[in-house]
């Protein structure tokens, strides 16, 4: 019985993610799970919470596949140990009942989903919350406590319901947490309508991003070289029409070493040229000095054809970009069905600077206007590490670019999921997100987590070329998260020490 309850609770969280998008599923899909560990020793509940981890991320990484199916079975069966420890920690806090319980189960949650997206291993794939991506009203209080503000409001749904099942013949024993539960996530919403409701105004600049859809078994053979920047170059001339303030292409969409090859760069400073319009590239790098160092790279050029700055990818994808304690890891190499990088992480939190201008039409008011523009590129997944994107609008970012690419993957689930840590970027923070991915999902997201606009064709937005133009609102203000961070998940990680250590004592 216990093993289907927790098939059960596995099976709904991940139909509540994409492809399937039954978020409202994510809202009772632990109670099984709770079920299942309920009165069961630590070390039991451990394993079934540990079960239930594994089939989770089988269902919902399993996309790791095409890079390579050892590696995604060890991430399955590393992720799955923070979901053991949520199940070893929660079975402490299900031997009693009471308020506290409202509080504590959700806190423990958020202090795991914390530290499995912290520090060099940390993936913040898949958190709970990004099951509500498209729930708008909700994901709202994410400019006050990050993603993790409504992961914590769906375990509590989830362990009020837990206590309704249980104590369903006397249900006059959970009508206090019921009115707890249900007044904070009525403030959550009406928190979500009012922020919904607000309009953002400042200055409007047109983006355009290029989808270049180049497969990956062409995407660095030399042969295919002109065939690639033919259609970089095409797509970007087409997408001119709409007369953009600023071009972008996706993830190492320059197929070889920007700088360090002089035909490749003098076409690429050649076409800044002819289009007349900031062009933000992706390419790798080799280091001016230390010719053993590359980079993964995000490169502006002027409409001059200047290189006016670069930024090289802080936070690399240990075992695709790198290796990690190479001495110890070298064996993974073998394992891997595509080669492994050997790129050294960047060091700076770049903030790109362009200028446009503006002149009346008016011929009784002539004026022209030139406004600065800001603003910063993450590459690749970085967009799932929210101190990241934090810290570059705390430098001054009027928006955040993620420039990425997801060929990788085939057609899975991959890019939507993706797309999701720029949702709660973008609220957190407060500032459009612009994603330019090689095969999709290419689109612009507001202010608010919507996205507003997106690369299409018939219908489908993956494994397709094309383009898309879109104005964005240079509306930036300093929300709470900005400002203060992780404020949340630490109080949670406190909380949780505290009533763990109060029932340890307790003899629970």
């Amino acid at each position: 019985m216990r093993l289907i309850l927790t098939i059960t609770s596995a099976v709904l969280l991940i139909l509540s993610f994409p492809s399937f998008n039954l978020e409202f599923l994510a809202w009772v899909a632990l109670v099984p799970l709770f079920l299942a560990i309920e009165n069961k020793k630590p070390f039991k509940a451990f394993l079934i919470a540990y079960l239930f981890g594994v089939l989770f991320f089988l269902g919902t990484i399993y996309w790791l596949i095409h890079v390579t199916l050892p590696g995604m079975i060890l991430v399955v069966l590393y992720l799955a140990l923070y979901f053991g420890l949520f199940g070893l920690v929660a079975s402490y806090g299900l031997r009693v009942t009471g308020y506290g319980l409202l509080f504590f189960i959700p806190a423990a949650w958020v202090t795991l989903e914390w530290l499995r997206s912290t520090g060099p291993a940390g993936f913040g794939w898949s958190l709970l919350a990004h099951s509500q991506s498209f729930n708008l009203p909700i994901i709202q209080i994410a400019d006050i406590t990050g993603a993790y503000g409504v992961s914590f409001l769906v375990v509590m749904a989830n362990v009020m319901a837990f206590l309704a099942v249980k104590n369903f013949k006397g249900i006059s024993r959970v009508i206090i947490p019921m009115v707890i539960c249900g007044l904070l996530i009525s403030s959550a919403l009406i928190y979500g309508y009012v922020r919904l409701n607000n309009i953002f105004t400042g200055e409007r600049v047109k983006v355009a991003v290029i989808q270049g859809n180049i497969p990956q078994a062409k995407k660095w053979d030399y042969n295919f070289r002109n065939e690639i920047l033919n259609k970089y170059e095409g797509l970007t001339r087409e997408a001119l029409k709409e007369k953009p303030d600023l071009v972008i292409w996706p993830e190492t969409s320059v197929p070889g070493y920007l700088g360090r090859e002089r035909d490749l760069s003098e076409r690429m400073k050649t076409l800044a040229k002819d289009i007349k319009t900031p062009l933000l590239v992706g390419a790798p790098r080799e280091d001016e000095v230390m010719k053993d160092k590359y980079y993964n790279s995000a490169i502006l050029l002027l409409e001059d054809g200047r290189i006016i700055d670069r930024y090289d990818k802080l936070h690399l994808v240990p075992f695709g970009e790198y290796i990690p304690f190479e001495d110890i890891f070298s064996f993974v190499e073998k394992f891997a069905e595509t080669p492994i990088g050997d790129f050294t992480g960047g060091r700076d939190y770049t903030v790109f600077k362009f200028f446009i201008e503006r002149s009346s039409k008016d011929k009784d008011a002539i004026w022209r206007l030139v406004k600065k523009v800001k603003f910063s590129s993450l590459i690749c997944f970085e967009d799932i590490f929210p101190g990241l994107a934090r810290e570059f609008v705390r430098n001054g970012a009027d928006f955040l670019v993620n420039i990425t690419n997801d060929a990788w993957f085939g057609k899975s689930s991959a890019p939507y999921q993706h797309a999701q840590s720029s949702v709660f970027r973008a609220v957190e923070n407060r500032v459009n997100i612009v994603r330019a991915a090689n095969t999709g999902l290419s689109c612009f997201i507001d202010q608010k987590g919507r996205v507003i606009d997106l690369v299409e064709a018939d219908g489908a937005n993956l494994f397709i070329d094309g383009f898309k133009s879109s104005e964005i609102v240079l509306a930036k203000p300093k929300t709470f998260y900005t400002i203060h961070g992780d404020i949340f998940a630490y109080l949670c990680i406190l909380s949780t020490l505290i009533y763990q250590l109060f029932l340890i004592r307790a003899g629970k």
